[in-house]
């Protein structure tokens, strides 16, 4: 069997989320972020996907993404239906999932050079 290590192309390489923290390259992340391949917005003031509204999606919006996924922490829990609205009425995909579903999923995305971005829940919020 032969192992080849990969190297991405990507700035930002998510190693890994639960629903308190998350790594970033070699970064550990505490509080809610926003992250796609070349960009990390750091600070996302969401606390939980129950309360998230249309706007909190505009630092997504912003990278002009052709999917989001949204990982809401340690459980899959999902927004109110405005929020979908709001990413399906401009012909973007939207996925929820868990924090740890969320970052394999961006890895594989961003690996394939998807435009993908992603916000991230974490217990605290911002």
């Amino acid at each position: 069997m032969q192992l080849t290590l990969e190297n991405p192309e990507h700035e930002y390489v998510l190693r890994g989320a639960d629903g308190e923290s998350a790594r970033i390259n070699e970064r550990r992340l505490t509080a809610s972020f926003v992250l796609a391949p070349a960009t990390l917005v750091e600070s996302w003031p969401v606390p939980d996907a129950r309360t998230l509204a249309p706007e909190h999606l505009q630092p997504l919006l912003e990278l002009d993404p052709e999917v989001i996924l949204l990982g809401t922490g340690a459980r899959q829990v999902f927004p109110p239906a405005a929020v979908m609205a709001a990413c399906l009425g401009r012909g973007i995909g939207i996925e929820i999932m868990t924090n740890a579903a969320a970052a394999r999923t961006f890895n594989v995305l961003a690996g394939e050079e998807r435009r993908v971005v992603a916000g991230f829940i974490l217990q605290g919020g911002s």
